[in-house]
């Protein structure tokens, strides 16, 4: 079944191949990475590394030697943060093959940690890889009938495409206390795995929300720079979205701190315990988590190189979601579990103080229709294919 859900990264990741050296593809644990890299690995002459296994990571303690005889062959290398060593290596070996007329298609690099990862290549390969993230499965990848189910299980493969709610829940649950248990210390934390897990679910029960490093350390009875520090980690984990507000100077007050999204619905689910539909719709939670839910999908689909923020000021003017697209062009998004196709004054408020391009409200019904001051009600699939068509 997954093999027969195409991945919009695949064509990317293939085009970017034929014109670069090398990629990079960033994404948590258990996204895909493998599996669309082997799908790439199968239309051409092409060897596969992962260094989590120790066979494999003998056979690069003296990349060169090795790396030399697959001149010419797309080289595949799985959790490569695991090795920071290799990236100097890498560099080298990019431009022997260069000089050999091999200019395109040599390296394929995947890994889960994205700022580690970001830093150690950055130096070494500047210049010479693109760099792609792979997101959990989106709705325009799976289809618009399978909503309900990619909200409640979330995106992550084993976890949509299990054969039961119970089943996705007990796997998404492996999947937390695994990230606690052995993938975070193995990066070198020492963080204990009873207060990360604390930390986790209550930014699952604030789910969009602004950050409060004060409430949360004092929940946890930590500092706060312990607070940021956990905060980073699972960001650089690609596991959390910090939302960072609009900035540029509007002459307005404008509040200052992030918003927090854990950036799998399934994953705020199954840290919250909520295992079916009926329980999400009434749990607390069901805005936060439709909102995030929807930021997730709409920032995949749209343009590489876009920025997204969210808009609020002292006085209550409110934008869910700004794109500021790479022409510079700025899109206000509202989400919201409605099937009224209005929003507040303060969003219109918002987007006239930003002259941005388009108005759009993201709601639950199923048709698209004119709102008033140039606001355009829609589903999320339509929002996504107005974002993917740019």
């Amino acid at each position: 079944m997954q093999g027969m859900i195409v991945r919009n990264h695949l064509k990317r990741v293939e085009d970017a191949l034929d014109a670069q050296a090398g990629v990079v593809l960033l994404g948590p644990r258990q996204v895909g990475k493998t599996t669309l890299a082997q799908d790439i690995a199968e239309t051409r002459e092409a060897i596969y590394l992962d260094m989590e296994r120790t066979a494999d990571r003998r056979i690069l303690e003296e990349p060169d030697l090795y790396l030399d005889a697959q001149m010419g062959k797309l080289v595949v290398i799985d959790e490569v943060q695991l090795m920071p060593g290799l990236f100097g290596a890498l560099r080298g070996q990019i431009d022997r093959r260069r000089r050999a007329g091999h200019r395109t298609g040599q390296f394929l690099l995947l890994g889960s940690a994205s700022n580690t990862l970001l830093q150690q290549s950055a130096e070494s390969l500047a210049g010479r890889v693109s760099y792609h993230e792979l997101t959990p499965f989106t709705l325009d990848e799976v289809g618009q009938g399978a909503l309900q189910g990619l909200w409640l299980r979330g995106g992550f493969p084993d976890s949509f495409l299990a054969q039961s709610d119970r089943a996705s829940l007990t796997w998404r649950e492996d999947f937390i206390r695994t990230y606690l248990e052995r993938d975070i210390p193995s990066f070198g934390l020492r963080i204990p795995a009873e207060t990360l897990r604390r930390f986790w679910t209550m930014l699952a029960h604030e789910q969009g929300g602004l950050l409060n490093a004060a409430k949360l350390a004092a929940g946890l009875g930590v500092s706060g720079q312990s607070v940021a520090r956990y905060l980073d980690l699972l960001v650089d984990l690609m596991l959390v979205r910090r939302l960072p507000p609009w900035h540029a100077n509007t002459g307005k007050r404008l509040v200052k701190s992030p918003k927090v999204y854990i950036r799998d619905a399934g994953l705020t689910h199954a840290l919250l315990g909520i295992e079916t539909a009926e329980a999400l719709l009434g749990h607390p939670v069901v805005g936060g988590s439709w909102e995030g839910f929807c930021i997730e999908n709409l920032i995949a689909a749209a343009p590489r190189g876009t920025e997204a923020s969210f808009y609020r000021s002292s006085a209550g003017a409110e934008i869910d979601l700004i794109l500021k697209l790479p022409g510079g062009a700025l899109w206000a998004i509202e989400v919201k579990r409605t099937t009224s196709p209005k929003v507040t004054r303060g969003f219109h408020i918002a987007a006239d103080d930003l002259d941005v391009a388009e108005r759009i409200l993201v709601y639950a019904e199923t048709r698209e229709v004119p709102g008033q001051g140039g606001l355009r009600a829609m589903p999320l699939s339509a929002a996504i294919d107005r974002l993917r068509a740019l």
